[in-house]
């Protein structure tokens, strides 16, 4: 049989032949419900679906109506391998003078700490093919989107969306918490606090 030499890669004709019906890896993306955030993972995803991967995206419904108005979606007609799915966030539909209902981080939070749990295992039980792996935003890990995944035997990537000087800004508060270096002291501070894994909360002044 021929092959191809590669340095210590040794590649034969068989190997570079495409297998035929083999399934798509299926990856769900689950981002935190905030546009920077989306627009992160959302790029990921794209790049995923580009080499071949099938994929699906979860989004609450009150995003992906922005996104869909905003055109944001129109190169989905090219792309039959990428789909949305989309859950609630507690937003109640439009009025009829045509206001959109807005809400607070905080009730987005408490609505999807409380609800999104089973809204993604009826969506995981209603797509028609099974998912390979879990791509899950970080930051969503306090709606228990873990336990689902655990219990159904689907691996789970973390895949933290902030930027990297964000992200050891947040690694680097129990250290400095410990070194008593927080809270601030002072009054010339902003007072403020920051929430850490969504379970603990450190005020940066005292």
């Amino acid at each position: 049989m021929g092959y191809k030499s590669f340095g210590n890669h040794t590649k034969t004709k068989m190997d570079a032949m495409p297998i035929i019906n083999q399934k798509k890896p299926h990856v769900l993306f689950i981002p935190v419900p905030a546009q920077s955030h989306i627009k992160c993972m959302l790029k990921l995803a794209r790049l995923l679906n580009h080499k071949g991967l099938e994929v699906t995206f979860i989004n609450t419904q009150s995003n992906h109506k922005r996104l869909v108005k905003s055109g944001g979606t129109r190169w989905l007609d090219d792309t039959p391998s990428f789909r949305f799915k989309t859950v609630p966030d507690g937003v109640p539909s439009s009025t009829e003078d045509g206001v959109e209902h807005t809400q607070t981080i905080v009730e987005l939070w408490n609505y999807m700490r409380t609800n999104f749990y089973n809204s993604l295992l009826d969506v995981l039980s209603g797509l028609e093919t099974s998912v390979s792996c879990i791509v899950c935003d970080g930051f969503m890990t306090y709606t228990n989107a873990m336990k689902a995944a655990e219990m159904l035997k689907i691996p789970v990537i973390l895949f933290w969306t902030m930027a990297a000087c964000g992200f050891i800004g947040f690694y680097q508060v129990k250290v400095l918490k410990e070194k008593e270096l927080l809270p601030l002291k002072g009054s010339i501070f902003p007072i403020y606090t920051i929430q850490v894994g969504f379970n603990k909360i450190y005020s940066l002044v005292s």
